[in-house]
């Protein structure tokens, strides 16, 4: 009887641990020094190579997640409605016809916030629990 109810505890506490981190808070991050506005539809625009500057009218850097990092496929659900199949497929067609480049893969948040920390014009996305104060949050998703 014991065993039975340790065995359920523990798969409570791992339900509730699986919870929290499939539901982790994706930021969309740029340079501190940037004042740029943006949208989620502008943000998808960014990703999907068909906005090339900021508002603000500074050119745009994006940067990406390594793809096989669970944080790019959420990214990629939530701010362009698209799997990550899509998206390959999506800039595979892009690179064959020569129309574009896809951004840049880096293999963690701190890589990431660490570019876009030395990039005025860059623009990625990391986990919210990796926000710190060397680059600045435009966009929650």
């Amino acid at each position: 009887m014991l065993n039975h109810k340790l065995a359920g505890m523990f798969f409570a506490v791992a339900a509730i641990f699986f919870i929290n981190t499939a539901q982790a808070e994706i930021v969309v991050v740029v340079n501190k020094a940037n004042q740029a506005t943006l949208s989620k539809n502008d943000v998808a625009r960014i990703f999907l190579g068909k906005m090339k500057s900021y508002s603000s009218g500074g050119s745009v850097t994006p940067v990406n997640i390594d793809r096989k990092h669970k944080l790019r496929d959420e990214f990629n659900k939530k701010a362009l409605n698209k799997s990550s199949s899509q998206v390959k497929a999506y800039w595979s067609k892009l690179v064959f016809s020569g129309k574009g480049t896809p951004p840049k893969e880096f293999a963690s948040d701190a890589k990431v916030k660490a570019f876009i920390a030395a990039n005025p014009d860059a623009i990625g996305y990391i986990d919210s629990t990796s926000l710190d104060d060397s680059v600045k949050s435009v966009l929650s998703l």
